[in-house]
């Protein structure tokens, strides 16, 4: 399925740079960054959020450093502000190309395409070749759900006016930015992969693209619930099932289940529990609330799950639920809730009690206009 042999064809003679992280693997689980210096083409490597190879935290820095497997120079791509996002001059000299090999889970909120889309913008300006090793969207490459940045809430979760999920692969994405960006880009496509087709379906091995994100479970309610990260309410990391845990210590989890359970999702169900983190929100604080049993991913509505969590958690104490005003991916001027959603217009009708159908209207005219919008760049029947 993958296009690997491609990919080394298309490398071959040249210097490359590559951005990779533990998913940049073949279909044997061998990593990328091995082959590649076997075949005596990577100059350098570059370590997207969490790194190269591995286990650094969500919102944590990646530092300088030399591959211990192949000697390479490995230069970080997330560091202590925006401008460290972006392959610095001095390490793209001397390279012919940049190749980016990552998996994505099909969010725009999930950093590794925004990373990818500024490497795009340092190709451009250095006149570099940009080849991107495709891979399959995890969640289906045919729903498209919630809505676009606004300008002026730009930010590493999103940089392009592209939906909170995109149903995109890797590879699309790259073509459907490029517009703006114009970089000499070259996608290497999969063999073999359909839209409708989940991971499970690919008979490709799951590699945790993050330390949060342990399973091709954790990725279909992902869209919906990264939103808990604009709140006080803990989406379940410091737990074993990051996203589909979510709570606070203040919540009732049989009200909360029941409340969910009206809004009648299609194929999920949802279970009253309590959790207690070991890190991040509420760390060492027994937590109550829901754990989400996905049945049916194809009926799944990821944005309006995340949405429906927000209101009927904020209506149990809104006194005591409250918006992200932390730094968030670099940003200290708007709430992170603004920033994920795209906008003002979710946080700001939420205050005044709009209904889960309301909020997730918000989005539909914009929603339906990029899933026009990205008919031209998709590559997948």
């Amino acid at each position: 399925m993958l296009g690997i042999p491609e990919l080394l064809d298309a490398v071959k003679g040249l210097r490359a740079g590559a951005i990779l992280n533990p998913t940049s693997v073949t279909e044997d689980l061998r990593h990328l960054a091995d082959v590649l210096h076997e075949q005596k083409v990577v100059a350098a490597l570059f370590g997207p959020e969490h790194g190269v190879r591995g286990d650094i935290q969500y919102l944590e820095k990646v530092a300088d450093a030399r591959d211990p497997r192949t000697g390479v120079p490995e230069y970080s791509l997330y560091g202590k502000d925006f401008a460290s996002l972006t392959p610095r001059d001095g390490h793209l000299r001397g390279l012919d190309a940049l190749i980016f090999d990552v998996q994505d889970v099909g969010s725009r909120y999930y950093t590794y395409l925004a990373t990818m889309g500024l490497a795009m913008r340092a190709a451009a300006k250095h006149k570099l070749r940009f080849l991107v090793l495709d891979r399959p969207n995890p969640i289906g490459g045919i729903a498209v759900e919630g809505g676009v940045i606004h300008p002026g809430f730009e930010s590493f979760v999103g940089l392009w006016p592209v939906c909170a999920r995109h149903g995109l692969t890797g590879g699309e994405y790259a073509r459907f930015i490029n517009e703006a960006i114009g970089c000499d880009l070259r996608v290497i496509p999969m063999q073999g992969w359909r839209r409708d087709l989940y991971f499970e379906e690919t008979r490709l091995p799951w590699v945790m693209p993050s330390p949060n994100m342990p399973t091709p479970q954790t990725a279909l309610v992902y869209p919906g619930m990264c939103l808990l990260e604009g709140t006080n309410l803990s989406e379940g990391r410091g737990t074993t099932r990051p996203f589909e845990l979510f709570g606070a210590p203040w919540l009732d989890p049989q009200r909360l289940a029941d409340d969910l359970a009206r809004e009648r999702f299609e194929g999920v169900a949802f279970r009253p529990c309590s959790f207690t983190p070991t890190w991040d929100k509420h760390k060492g604080q027994r937590c109550h609330g829901v754990q989400i049993h996905v049945a049916y991913p194809r009926g799944l509505d990821a944005i309006k799950l995340g949405v429906a969590a927000i209101v009927h958690a904020r209506a149990q104490d809104p006194a005591k639920f409250r918006w992200r005003t932390e730094r968030y991916e670099f940003v200290e001027d708007k709430p992170a809730i603004d920033l994920l959603t795209g906008s003002a217009a979710f946080r700001t009708n939420a205050e005044q009690g709009a209904a889960v159908g309301k909020l997730c209207a918000l989005w539909e005219a914009e929603r339906a206009a990029f899933a026009r919008e990205r008919e031209r760049f998709l590559l997948y029947a």
